[in-house]
Formats: C-alpha cells, structure tokens, sequence
C-alpha cells in the first residue's frame, strides 16, 4: 500500500491487539487502493504461514495456501461480489445463507463486496441484522466510492477508512520504479506530468504511464504531447502578451492552447 500510512497503521496495530473488526467500510476516489486493501486484509485473517501453524498477522506470508488460492482470487471462503451488477435483496440473501455456514479451509470467511452503494434499499436492510450480530467467523468488507449514498444504519455497524489521493511525489516514485522494471527510460519531468495527471489514483497513472511506454513517450514535451496539456511555456508567452498590451498575440495563444 502507498500513500495510507495512517490506515496501515491501523490495521497494523488492530492485528497486533487482535482487535480486528468484523465488518470495514473503505472509501476512496477510484485508484487508491481499496478492493486491493480488501484482499490483503482477507490474506491477513487467513494466512497460515509457511509452516502452516501461524495465526492472523499484518505481514501475510503469500506462499501459504491460503495465501496463494486468495492471490489467485479461487478461495472458496472468501467471497467477493461486484454490487453494480447484483443489486438486488436475493444476491444479499445468498450471502446472508452462507455466513451461517464454517469455512470450509480457511480460519475466516471474509465476503468483498465492491461498490456498495449500488445495493438497493431493500438490500441493504436484509444485510442489517447479519452486520449487527455476524458470526464470529465471518467478516465483512465493503468498497465504495459513493459514501453518501451508503445508509447511516450501515455505516454505523462498520469501521470506516478514508483511503486518500496519493500525493504527486509518491506516484512519480511509484512510476519510476514500474518504467525500471518495464526497461522504459522517462524523465523526471514525465513522470511528474503523469503523477500530476492521475489526480491521485494508482490507476489512472498507470493507464497513463502504458500509453507513455508503448508510444515511446520519454521527454516532458512528448508527454505532454500525449496528454494534451497546454504546454508551460505557452502560458509565460500569454502572460507576457497580456502584460505587453498586445491582444492580437494573446488571441493567437489562446487559441494554440484551446486547439
């Protein structure tokens, strides 16, 4: 995880207090790491360590089978449902059926459910009473980017984390680091270009930083070029043309940067 020192943090210290929740609610812009932090809080409940007899821990080990099938995204008891697409009271029904029952291999049974929100009223109320008084083998984690229009009755059974943007100088390190191992050469300009464009989601900024490499992006001017950002040069030459008391010149800019 980049850029949320403060949720790991917290997570860190709830494993080493086993005071883990039941039931989180992480919300966020797109990009910043929530169903991710989903997964690895799933591998944190379950992981076994390489000898198979460890117990819950922050720093899952990713060669146990728990690990690995959870990696995989094929464990059987950790479950994740994408709610745009199953909105409805039966979808939340199967779930609430299924938490009565054990894990089958795994310590925890842990349901992801991504873009909450989408859950339809009814839906949310049938899910109530389960997140009040869950079995103590199930937990439950919730992602969204639309927190507002996640009921206070929900929101009040959950712990909640704000994932933030991440900041430009850590997604530019990020992105250095991802061009190295690509074999990519960008400079420190581009990388700060893209960082700047990604507005704080890992996502974007990668999406970005493909397009960068598979162009043969490397140069600030290239970049830009490919984002099509006004170039900063452009905005001194309007700046002086204003100051100048030339608005022929200023129109001409205007319009190079409009185009």
């Amino acid at each position: 995880m980049i850029g949320q020192d403060s949720l790991v943090r917290i997570l860190r210290r709830a494993f080493e207090l086993k005071r883990v929740a039941h039931a989180f609610m992480l919300t966020g812009v797109r990009g910043v790491g929530k169903t991710t932090t989903a997964r690895i809080i799933a591998r944190a409940l379950n992981c076994v360590g390489p000898d198979g007899k460890g117990g819950p821990t922050a720093d899952p080990c990713g060669v146990c089978p728990n690990c690995t099938a959870i990696l995989a995204d094929r464990h059987p008891d950790v479950l994740e449902m994408d709610a745009a697409s199953r909105t409805g009271v039966d979808d939340v029904r199967e779930i609430i059926e299924a938490t009565r029952f054990r894990p089958m291999q795994a310590r925890m049974k842990v349901f992801i459910i991504d873009e909450v929100h989408m859950l339809s009223r009814n839906a949310f109320n049938a899910l109530l009473k389960t997140l009040e008084e869950p079995p103590p083998q199930v937990t439950f984690i919730f992602a969204t980017t639309e927190l507002r229009k996640v009921p206070v009755t929900v929101l009040s059974r959950c712990q909640r984390f704000d994932l933030r943007r991440v900041p430009q100088s850590l997604l530019a390190g990020h992105f250095h680091n991802i061009a190295v191992k690509e074999g990519a050469t960008l400079s420190e300009d581009a990388l700060a270009l893209i960082a700047r464009a990604a507005d704080g989601s890992v996502r974007d900024g990668l999406s970005l930083l493909d397009q960068a490499i598979a162009q043969g992006a490397s140069d600030a001017d290239a970049v830009a070029d490919m984002l099509g950002l006004a170039d900063r040069g452009l905005v001194f030459d309007l700046l002086d043309a204003l100051m100048a008391g030339k608005p022929a010149d200023a129109l001409d800019l205007t319009d190079q940067a409009y185009a």
